[in-house]
């Protein structure tokens, strides 16, 4: 890319539903990434209006319909079926998605339960979307063109002191073959408006350059950066989005600016 970067983020609209996704990897390798606004859905009140959680006391067929409209939105409405999603724990567990899990999580209700205990979901299998949700910790997907296999991370400021992301990069890393891992970081809350605790902050500042021992803004996307270049994806194979939650509640739902909320996605699928 001109402007050194491995691609860049493309915003498109369909029918009221708005996803910022990577033409070019997607050119590249048939792997799809989406990251999803918060419009364009029928969920209301504080969930409105394309939320996409079943865990945050929404009507769950309002959020099975609004997952319905993002895969219309996005072109992979016949997969919806095998949709994966995980527990989200705030933890470090790394799942493998293959066959025999797909689908676990497709339904808020009926069918299987998402998986337990796992923030990471990656997969080499062709046709199954995998699928986190957020409203101000860091989506991170992971993609690894020459396999290709893709993995979508929910790196909060737990799952980052534990190390989510390095965890997620070795599952990804111990494919073999070429070393082209990229990464694709979408909307999260930015230091502007992530004024946290001195426990917090102690859990960072000895590590990163970027927390500075006076400060109580934690700029959760300068970690995962440097947790990305220490896991062996440098900074000229990230792509960040940049777009602060808390700011644009408009957009993007965002706990910390709301309260009680609903969640926007980020989605890999390799087609």
């Amino acid at each position: 890319m001109d402007d050194g970067r491995v691609a860049t983020f493309e915003r498109v609209e369909r029918d009221g539903v708005a996803v910022h996704t990577v033409p070019s990897i997607f050119e590249a390798c048939g792997v799809g990434v989406a990251f999803s606004e918060r419009t364009g859905g029928v969920s209301v009140g504080p969930y409105a209006s394309l939320d996409l959680a079943g865990h945050v006391g929404d009507d769950p067929e309002s959020v099975d319909r609004n997952r319905d409209l993002l895969f219309e939105s996005v072109g992979i409405a016949l997969l919806r079926d095998v949709l994966t999603t995980a527990e989200q724990v705030h933890g470090t567990q790394v799942a493998e998605v293959t066959r025999d899990v797909a689908g676990c999580g497709a339904l808020v209700e009926g069918g299987r339960s998402p998986l337990k205990g796992v923030d990471t979901l990656w997969t080499r299998e062709r046709g199954i979307p995998l699928m986190l949700m957020y409203a101000d910790c860091v989506p991170v997907v992971l993609v690894r063109p020459s396999v290709p296999a893709a993995a979508v991370v929910h790196a909060g400021w737990r799952g980052l002191a534990g190390g989510v992301v390095r965890a997620a990069a070795d599952a990804m890393g111990g494919l073999g073959g070429e070393d082209d891992l990229i990464a694709f970081v979408g909307p999260h809350i930015g230091a502007c408006c992530y004024e946290v605790g001195r426990d917090v902050v102690s859990h960072f500042e000895s590590r990163f350059a970027t927390i500075a021992a006076a400060s109580f803004h934690l700029d959760l996307g300068a970690v995962v950066t440097q947790e990305l270049v220490r896991s062996g994806v440098p900074e000229g194979r990230q792509c960040h989005l940049g777009i602060c939650t808390a700011h644009n509640t408009d957009r993007f739902f965002s706990h910390r600016a709301e309260g009680q909320t609903g969640r926007h996605g980020a989605l890999a699928v390799i087609l």
